[in-house]
């Protein structure tokens, strides 16, 4: 799959509209099995969707303009993507119950947002902002495995670094961020 999903971004990136339409349901099923292993995680009743966040960083990646390199740079962009739609519609629903103006909010925007988790994903965002600050790299590992669901090996392949490296950057990152959320 790794090589024809490669093969269809290229010819995507050369214009090839007939490439989206086939990597649509290849690249759409990944993503939804990567966002549903990150909800799985969370507390029963949980209103946060899988579908909706999927559905929202495939809309935007279709209208980036982007070199896609390969499957691991597809998905690592995927990763942020979701992260950015998690902590932004988590920052949104804070808003809204400390008394915040009412926005009007989508369909999609309303299956996203969740109930108690949201102070947590903000902040674990705003402790990977300041892991960034130190550490870049791995600072973008944490990024890819919990917010993207990459393997080691789909890592190390977006970034350009052996899996050994990703080991140690995640088992590394993490010491620092749970110091950071601890205090």
């Amino acid at each position: 799959m790794s090589s024809s999903v490669t093969q269809l971004l290229g010819a995507w990136r050369e214009g090839d509209e007939a490439a989206l339409s086939e990597l649509t349901p290849l690249v759409y099923q990944e993503l939804r099995r990567l966002a549903g292993s990150y909800m799985r995680g969370e507390r029963k009743g949980h209103t946060l969707q899988a579908t909706a966040v999927v559905n929202e960083a495939y809309m935007r990646m279709v209208d980036m303009e982007v070199e896609w390199q390969n499957r691991a740079h597809f998905f690592a962009i995927a990763a942020r993507l979701m992260r950015r739609i998690l902590v932004d519609h988590a920052k949104a629903h804070r808003r809204q119950k400390r008394g915040g103006k009412d926005t009007t909010l989508s369909l999609e925007e309303a299956l996203v947002m969740g109930d108690e988790r949201e102070p947590d994903l903000i902040h674990l965002d705003e402790a990977l902002s300041k892991l960034s600050k130190v550490d870049e790299r791995k600072s973008q590992v944490v990024e890819l495995h919990f917010f993207g669901g990459l393997t080691y090996d789909e890592i190390a392949e977006a970034m350009d670094i052996s899996a050994a490296t990703v080991h140690r950057d995640l088992r590394m990152a993490k010491a620092w961020l749970n110091n950071e959320l601890q205090s």
